[in-house]
Parts: structure tokens; sequence; C-alpha cells
């Protein structure tokens, strides 16, 4: 209990970091979708060239993050060494990256469609090599408990990306596409500047010996991020190259915005994340672990889906966050938000095998994944557009999620509550499917009052079987 208690609070600052951070950078989605039209293509452009930067930053960092967590808690190592190692290596890869995209641009930028404007693709190269540096300290403060500086950093980060996005495209009234990035490659130099203190004051020691038994462990995370963010991003760099109409950056930005409204799923599996990673390699040899693993994966559960309803629930609302003429693409938030839910519980799962030092199986399991997005986007994107790309994610995710599930319980068996969680599944499609055809009848008052009602008694069922307020400190005594 005393783990989960733990969890909460790290989780709720690295969820206001990373939820307030994501909401303000929504600004920039109305901002943008306000200056570039759909039919523009512009916000096509930051859709398709922020997938790659997604991509890119997963090999980049080629599971050093979690390689770290993992082999700094191991009592025969030493901390600092591996700490150093794992700065050095992920600089090295970085810096060679950089080269390299700069020794072919031309031919690179061609290739990717930006032959015109060159610039978009060096300038996301150096800020995605910089940001790769900086997951490691940032892995290091997480690891050190220090989640505040952590999350006032990252804030900051936002703050001054989005000040000097208003400042040129609403108050100079700019619509140069490319300046986006430029942004975002200073602000990323800031923070560098930001962790100084987490870079120096001690030896840089590549320990052969350590990185190859590093290497040893990451390589199957690296094939299974590889995997994972193709789930979430392939779609975006296809698109481009599968979809045949002359349309295709106005349908991929109006895909991308949509996909913005239903990122909030994100948000709170990467808040999780951020947590739930440092206590579970810390406390692996504890024996409540188990019992915590199973409780984790109902709470997720339960409020990533509170989440998903109070989406759909005001999504009348919510989508005056993207521009009139991207709303189109509402459609499609229900789709992706499912999927993202069922990344997240296939990254709760995902710990059995790196616990057990058998990360190939993350590897294959992500692979079959992304197998089954790649073929739906492939074969059904030339036909049915950006809806195939989010019933790819949804497939995707669902089949990792249930082979992982599978094969989980042969090596590391753990008693999940599955009955209490497809309850809350039961109930949460019910209430999903009558604020859906509540919306079919035309009031908006009556829709938003109705699915508020229903949000209430979701809450309550909640509080009722697994947060009884009779046992909250302080109100609880009003309860009993």
């Amino acid at each position: 209990m005393a783990k989960l208690k733990a969890l909460a609070k790290d989780t709720a600052i690295y969820g206001m970091s990373s939820i307030v951070g994501r909401f303000l950078n929504y600004l920039l989605v109305p901002l943008y979708t306000a200056k570039m039209s759909a039919a523009s293509g512009g916000y096509g452009v930051i859709t398709n060239m922020y997938a790659y930067v997604a991509l890119i930053l997963v090999i980049l960092t080629f599971g050093m993050e979690t390689t770290y967590f993992r082999f700094t808690n191991k009592t025969h190592e030493d901390s600092m060494h591996v700490y150093s190692t794992t700065l050095i290596s992920v600089g090295t890869v970085s810096l060679t990256f950089v080269v390299l995209v700069l020794l072919f641009i031309t031919p690179l930028s061609q290739v990717m469609g930006y032959g015109d404007h060159p610039s978009y693709v060096w300038v996301m190269a150096v800020t995605v090599a910089i940001d790769a540096v900086l997951c490691i300290p940032f892995a290091y403060l997480r690891q050190q408990k220090k989640a505040m500086k952590f999350a006032l950093l990252k804030l900051l980060n936002i703050a001054v990306n989005i000040t000097m996005n208003i400042i040129y495209f609403a108050i100079m009234d700019g619509k140069e596409v490319g300046y986006a990035f430029y942004i975002n490659l200073f602000c990323s130099a800031m923070l560098g500047v930001c962790l100084f203190k987490e870079l120096t004051g001690f030896h840089y020691i590549l320990d052969k010996a350590v990185l190859r038994r590093m290497l040893s462990y990451t390589w199957p995370i690296l094939i299974l991020g590889i995997a994972g963010i193709l789930n979430q991003t392939a779609d975006k760099m296809l698109f481009p190259y599968i979809y045949k109409g002359a349309d295709m950056r106005e349908q991929l930005g109006i895909y991308g915005a949509a996909s913005k409204i239903a990122m909030i799923m994100a948000m709170i599996t990467q808040a999780f994340r951020y947590a739930y990673e440092p206590i579970v390699f810390a406390g692996v040899k504890d024996k409540d672990q188990h019992e915590m693993y199973e409780k984790a994966m109902k709470y997720f559960v339960i409020f990533t889906l509170l989440a998903f309803l109070m989406v759909m629930a005001y999504l009348d609302i919510l989508k005056f966050i993207i521009g009139s003429d991207y709303w189109s693409g509402l459609r499609v938030v229900p789709i992706v938000m499912a999927a993202e839910i069922m990344m997240g519980v296939y990254f709760n799962l995902s710990f059995w095998y790196k616990l057990i030092d058998k990360t190939v199986w993350g590897a294959i399991f992500s692979g079959i994944g992304c197998s089954v997005l790649l073929a739906v986007n492939i074969i059904f994107v030339p036909r049915f557009g950006y809806m195939a790309c989010a019933w790819g994610g949804f497939a995707g995710y669902g089949v990792a999620m249930i082979v992982s599930y599978f094969v989980g319980q042969k090596y590391y068996p753990l008693n999940y509550p599955l009955k209490e969680i497809a309850l809350y599944v039961l109930i949460a499609a019910a209430f999903t499917f009558a604020m859906y055809e509540l919306h079919k009848s035309g009031s908006l008052w009556l829709s938003l009052g109705v699915n508020t009602l229903l949000l209430i008694v979701f809450i309550a069922i909640v509080i009722k079987r697994d947060f009884p307020l009779q046992t909250l400190p302080f109100i609880g005594k009003y309860f009993r």
C-alpha cells in the first residue's frame, strides 16, 4: 500500500506536468489550425514531421532510459558509471545522426517530400538529437525522485515554446511553417542549459563492460520501442506515400488535428509510466510487488475510462480546440482514445519480461502489433483515407495487448482483477453508446446535461466499489 501511495503521489506530479503541459501545448493547435487552413496543408506538414521526430527519438535513445533504471538499481553496478556510460553512448549516436543528416540533406529532404524546404529536415534533426541526449538527465531526475524539478523544467520548456509561437504566428501574423521548427530547436537548446548541473560535476567514463551488458539488455527494448512508436506514428509517415488523393496534406492535417483531442490518453499513460517505471525496478524484490501490479492495472483502467467518458461527454466543446474546417475528423477521436487505452494496458503488461530480463518478448509483441497496423494502413488507407489510420492503431494495440497478456500469464503469472476491469469497460461502453445516440438528437444542452449525469453516475460507481469515502482521512467520518 505504501508503494501505491508513492505511485499516486509521483503520478500526480508527473501527471500535472504532463497534462498541464499538453494542455498548454494544445494552445498551439487552435493557433496553427487558425493560421493554416486545412486546404493549405500546413498542419499536414507539422503532423508529418513530428511523426518522424517521434520515431527518430526512440531510435537515438535506443531503450537506454529503461536500461538505465534497470542497471542503476542493480547492487553490483556503480550508478554513476551507469549514468555516464548511458550519456556517452546516447550522445555519440545522436551526434553521428546529425552529421549523417547534414551530409545527405539534399537527397533526404527530396525523398521526404521537402526538397524545397531542406531546413525543415535538418532543423528537426538537430532538435531531436538534443532531445535524445536530454532524455537521460531527465531519467536521472526520475531515478533520484526529483519529480518537482522534472515537472518544472518540462513546463518551462512548453511555456517558452508557446510564447514564441504566439509572438510569431499571432502577434506578427507569421505564416511560415518552418518557424514552428526553429522555435522548437531554441527551446531544446535552452533546456540543455537548464540541465547543466545534471550534465556536469562528475567524471565522464565509458565503462565498456557495463555498456556491453546494457546493450545486451537494451536491443530488444529498441525493437520494442520502434514497433511501439510506429504504432503511433507509422500512419502519419506512410499516409503521403499510400494515399493517392491530391488533397493528401489536407487530409493528413485533419487527421492530425482531430487526433490531438484524443491525446489525453497519451498524457495519462505517460504520467503513469514516469512514476511507475522507477518504482517497479526499485522494488523488484519486494514481496508485495505482485499485488501492486494487479491493483495498479485496475486503477489505470478506471481512470483512463473516466478520461474517455469525459472527452466523449464534452466533445462538442472540446472540438473548438481545432479550427472548424478540421471538424470532419472528429469521428476518429473515440477510436484513437480506445487505442491509447489498450496501449496503456499493454505498457502495464510489459513489465514481466523486463523484470526477468527477457526483453526480446517485448520486441516480438510490438512487432506483431506493428505488423497488424501496417497491414491495415497499406490495405485500407487508399480506399478509406485517415479512418483506416485510426482503426489500424486500434487493431495493432489490441493484438499486442492480448498476445502479451496470454504469454505473460505463462512466464510471470499475475492475478489481475479481470472481472472488475471488464465490468468497468462494459459500463463505459454502454454510457458511450448512450452519449452517441443522444448526440444525434441535435440538442446540445440536453446532450451536455445527460452526459454530465452519466459521468457522475460512473464516478459514483467507482467510489462505491473501489474508493469508499469512509476510508478517506478527515472527510471519512462524515460518510460512516
